[in-house]
């Protein structure tokens, strides 16, 4: 027996199961949950249970929604001819923090991933030309990761974009605002020098 009270290792065991939430914070966590009052609790469950019954796919960009089509793709103000594709919602969540991009976007939902089985028609690669034929695009931006599959996935994307006509860029990769040259890996450097721009 290892001391632990087999509710609370349930707990634990589904709280470990959360990206970023180890062994040690998972149980961390669930002995503060056994610890909260049962009203704090109900409503805690409460919330997570009809926030993910709430929240589905965008029908245009694949975003997180609570409506059919999302606040982006209903803003007719960002009907600019740009779209912003990226893998998953997170990273539209981050584009907007930044406020600086005014165009639409399209979620893949994925990466290119060969070593793990994920082709061209597991993630919505179908969809983006279908809306790149029916809408008014002049500029597709390609903000995966600067990662293998990311880079794979806008390689992928821009050859497949490029016959249309429509302007097909990437984001820069490079060095971090902020941080020091001498910490900095040979491929970030490498990325940096390939996206310098002049002053």
């Amino acid at each position: 027996m290892n001391g632990t009270v087999e509710p609370i290792a349930r707990m634990a065991a589904q709280l470990a199961r959360l990206p970023g939430i180890g062994q040690k914070s998972a149980q961390r966590l669930a002995y503060h949950i056994a610890g909260m009052p049962e009203q704090d609790v109900h409503d805690l469950a409460a919330a997570i249970w009809q926030g993910r019954k709430a929240v589905h796919f965008c029908a245009i960009c694949g975003n997180y929604t609570q409506n059919e089509i999302c606040d982006v793709c209903q803003d007719e103000k960002r009907q600019n001819g740009q779209i912003c594709v990226v893998r998953d919602p997170r990273d539209v969540a981050a584009m907007e923090r930044m406020r600086d991009y005014h165009g639409r976007y399209h979620v893949l939902q994925g990466a290119l991933s060969p070593m793990n089985g994920v082709g061209p028609d597991d993630i919505r690669i179908k969809e983006l030309l279908q809306r790149l034929g029916s809408e008014q695009v002049e500029e597709v931006i390609l903000a995966t990761n600067p990662d293998i599959e990311g880079e794979a996935t806008a390689a992928y994307i821009a050859r497949l974009i490029k016959p249309m006509g429509i302007r097909v860029t990437r984001i820069a990769h490079g060095v971090p605002v902020g941080s020091d040259l001498e910490y900095a890996d040979e491929i970030t450097l490498s990325k940096a020098m390939e996206g310098r721009r002049e002053l």
